[in-house]
């Protein structure tokens, strides 16, 4: 949808959308949450390019990257009719106390909406999206889902068989505080790792012992879209540095030496940055220079992580345990692999 952006001309501007986006990807919103404000703003979003275009024909070809793929949030929905209204982006406005932190021209914009002044996107009742007909040559709006967040954790969990582990699907609907969710996968890594130890200490009344996922070697994988929420001073990451950081430090401190999680975006941006997420072990913060207490604190994983680890001879980020991609033409959320062995 970043390339799909045209402020609703009559009231905004282009740095009044940026200052917007800026507020909203600090606010701790889910991407569901923040597209239903988006599409208040701008001129083809919310079903707006279809009912441009009508009475033409509009096919679309659509990569998810929203959990559950609903196609009226994807990409802000520019060509599927809207459910979401301009009373349903103020109460989100209010839920997450952005009001000074939005242009007064958008709230102006939003409270107009409300007050019934300008038209809201177009509803299913819009005769672009009509399907009261029995020939389907005469539907003027069809939308085809091609890809999303489901066929890229497949796909892991497919090359993970391929590799000797037993994969574990953990769902692809994965959100929360990017911390949290880290713990997460590290208390299920933790789960596997003492299932294995009780087995092997004959310890047959062991709960671990008896209720395993699977055996290993195994491989959890999961996707979704975590957040972060970020205070008035920050550093520098993403959502999956952060999650990386923040598992990196709880495997530490159980002990886990044999698992390794890998999180990453499948566009190849993580927030603000050129990396698509990192790779971390049990003994990564061991060998960092740095403390990663405060790095995390800050939400500045990405320079934790651009320091050299082990020893740190190496200068030019060879030894980064940043994931590098650059950018890779699409994207259906994020994946998270948890290796266990």
């Amino acid at each position: 949808s970043a390339l799909f952006c045209h402020p609703y001309s009559q009231f905004l501007s282009l740095d009044d959308l940026k200052q917007v986006n800026q507020s909203l990807l600090s606010s701790g919103m889910t991407i569901n949450e923040m597209n239903v404000i988006r599409k208040r703003l701008e001129d083809g979003k919310g079903g707006r390019l279809a009912a441009t275009a009508y009475p033409a024909t509009v096919v679309s070809l659509v990569l998810s990257d929203i959990l559950g793929d609903p196609l009226d949030l994807i990409a802000s929905g520019p060509t599927v009719p809207d459910s979401s209204t301009f009373s349903d982006a103020y109460q989100l406005i209010q839920k997450y106390k952005l009001q000074k932190d939005l242009p007064d021209k958008v709230s102006n914009m939003i409270q107009m909406g409300m007050d019934g002044k300008l038209d809201d996107t177009p509803s299913e009742n819009h005769p672009v999206f009509s399907t009261n007909t029995d020939n389907e040559k005469n539907k003027r709006c069809e939308t085809v889902l091609v890809g999303n967040n489901e066929l890229a954790v497949t796909a892991a969990a497919i090359e993970a068989e391929k590799r000797g582990y037993h994969p574990i699907v953990l769902g692809t609907r994965i959100e929360g505080e990017a911390k949290y969710v880290a713990g997460m996968y590290v208390a299920m890594a933790q789960h596997l790792v003492a299932s294995k130890e009780k087995k092997a200490a004959m310890a047959p009344d062991a709960v671990a012992a008896h209720f395993t996922m699977s055996p290993l070697p195994v491989a959890l994988i999961g996707g979704g879209e975590t957040t972060v929420t970020l205070g008035s001073q920050h550093g520098k990451g993403g959502r999956n540095q952060e999650l990386a950081l923040a598992a990196a430090l709880q495997l530490k401190s159980l002990s886990l030496r044999n698992v390794i999680l890998a999180s990453a975006g499948t566009d190849g941006t993580d927030g603000p940055t050129d990396a698509a997420g990192a790779v971390v072990d049990g003994g990564l913060v061991d060998r960092m220079p740095l403390s990663a207490e405060e790095y995390l604190q800050n939400h500045n994983a990405y320079n934790y992580f651009c320091n050299p680890n082990d020893t740190g001879d190496s200068n030019d980020g060879s030894n980064s345990p940043l994931i590098m991609t650059g950018p890779t033409g699409t994207n259906v959320a994020d994946v998270c692999v948890t290796l266990v062995r």
